[in-house]
C-alpha cells in the first residue's frame, strides 16, 4: 500500500486549497472536472476493493503473469473508463469527496492487512487493458492509477488558470 498511500497523499496535496465552485468546473464540455476525476477515483478504488474481497471469498484459483501496471501513468495512452467507474456531473463538496476517499482507502487498506500474499497470488481479476491480472498486482494498481488522474488534476488546473 505504500505507493497508494503516497498517492493519496499527494492528491489531497493538490486539491486541498480548492473552492467546491473551483472542483465543480470543467475547463471544457468533454473533459472531467477535478471533482469528477477525484468521484472516479474513489469509485474505482471502491470497486477493486470489493472485487478482491470477492474473489477472496470463493475457491476460484487463476495464476497469472506479473502485468507492468507502472506503466499506468503514462497518459499518452487514453482509456476509457468502465461505466460502473465513470462519473456524474452532479455537484460535490470537496469535504464529502476527501470523505468517501478516506473511506474507499481504509476498505482497500483493511484488505491489504488482512490477506496473505499467498492468497492473493493464486487469485486474479481482469483488468481492460493489462488483461488478467492477480490480485496481488490490483492494490498498487490502485496508487499507479491515481498517480496517473493526479497529472490530470494538474492539467485541468493549468487549464482553469490556477
Amino acid at each position: 500500500m505504500e505507493i497508494n498511500d503516497q498517492a493519496r497523499k499527494e492528491l489531497f496535496a493538490h486539491v486541498e486549497d480548492l473552492s467546491d465552485e473551483v472542483i465543480n468546473r470543467k475547463p471544457a464540455e468533454n473533459r472531467w472536472s477535478i471533482k469528477q476525476i477525484i468521484q472516479h477515483l474513489y469509485l474505482m478504488e471502491g470497486s477493486v476493493a470489493k472485487i478482491i474481497q470477492t474473489k477472496l471469498s470463493n475457491d476460484d484459483q487463476n495464476i497469472t503473469t506479473v502485468k507492468p501496471i507502472q506503466l499506468t501513468v503514462d497518459r499518452s495512452k487514453k482509456v476509457d473508463a468502465p461505466d460502473f467507474v465513470t462519473p456524474t456531473s452532479d455537484f460535490s463538496t470537496l469535504h464529502d469527496l476527501k470523505s468517501k476517499l478516506s473511506a474507499t482507502h481504509s476498505a482497500l487498506h483493511d484488505i491489504a492487512e488482512n490477506a496473505t500474499e499467498d492468497q492473493l497470488a493464486v487469485k486474479s481479476y481482469p483488468h481492460p487493458v493489462f488483461g488478467e491480472m492477480s490480485l496481488t498486482q490490483w492494490i498498487p494498481f490502485v496508487g499507479y492509477h491515481e498517480l496517473r488522474h493526479i497529472e490530470q488534476i494538474r492539467e485541468v488546473k493549468e487549464q482553469l488558470g490556477i
